[in-house]
């Protein structure tokens, strides 16, 4: 089974900074994935088209089974949080596409910490409060038997990525075999501390941002009970300042 983690950025461009479905496209078709964690996706959104990305990239990826979780519903600008009443309408959030029949869905919220939180450096800081946070969990039917695929985007303030993911896994119990992934904004010795405290293992280690010249891994693969075929790639796609993480996984 192979899978992926990419935070597509809304399908902007890499050189142009430009929204741009075609090359989301190829991209997606490239990676090849039968499971797929989106990050930063737009649905209804204006500055991409108004288009539904999560489907746009499921029928670029021949999955008949697509999810999106919302954190944030409304027009960019004038968010607020999504709600489990929000069945339609502009969106922002994560998303899960896959081949394999997906059997259940189930969203977590992940706490943020109360206040605000000083972003910057020198005298050049300024206040910040954290958009909500949400993973998305699928039960996923594999030619292997049933594997649970958890796709997430957790906060890059001080301290709240880690609490996120503790919370994560927490929430997640003793599920197994099970796949954590996404866009953590963590690091890999915070990452292999939380995840190995839940005895999970970080199974694709490659540089991922920024997409240009990765100099940092911020997304991650996390697992238990399943183990990679191989080593992972970080691809760059020409879409996105992240490149996506891919990994091919065996029982």
């Amino acid at each position: 089974m192979r899978i992926a983690t990419f935070n597509l950025q809304h399908g902007r461009a890499t050189t142009s900074g430009r929204v741009d479905h075609a090359a989301l496209t190829r991209a997606v078709r490239s990676l090849d994935a039968d499971v797929l964690a989106l990050q930063e996706v737009d649905r209804g959104q204006l500055r991409s088209g108004r288009s539904d990305q999560a489907a746009l990239v499921a029928q670029a990826s021949g999955a008949a089974h697509v999810r999106m979780a919302p954190a944030l519903v409304g027009p960019a600008g004038l968010w607020r949080r999504a709600t489990a009443r929000d069945r339609g309408g502009a969106a922002y959030g994560v998303a899960i596409v896959s081949r394999f029949t997906v059997r259940e869905w189930t969203t977590i919220p992940l706490p943020r910490l109360p206040g605000v939180t000083l972003v910057g450096a020198g005298r050049v800081r300024r206040p910040y409060r954290d958009q909500p946070r949400v993973a998305l969990v699928a039960v996923v039917e594999t030619p292997h038997g049933a594997v649970t695929v958890v796709g997430t985007h957790l906060s890059y303030l001080p301290g709240q990525g880690e609490r996120q993911l503790e919370h994560l896994l927490a929430a997640l119990g003793t599920a197994e075999p099970l796949v954590v992934l996404g866009d953590l904004n963590l690091r890999p010795p915070a990452v292999r501390r939380v995840a190995g405290a839940r005895g999970l293992e970080a199974i694709a280690a490659a540089p991922t941002y920024p997409a240009e010249e990765p100099r940092a891994q911020i997304d991650h693969v996390l697992g238990r009970g399943v183990r990679p075929a191989g080593p992972a790639r970080a691809v760059a796609t020409g879409v996105s300042d992240h490149r996506a993480l891919v990994v091919d996984l065996t029982p």
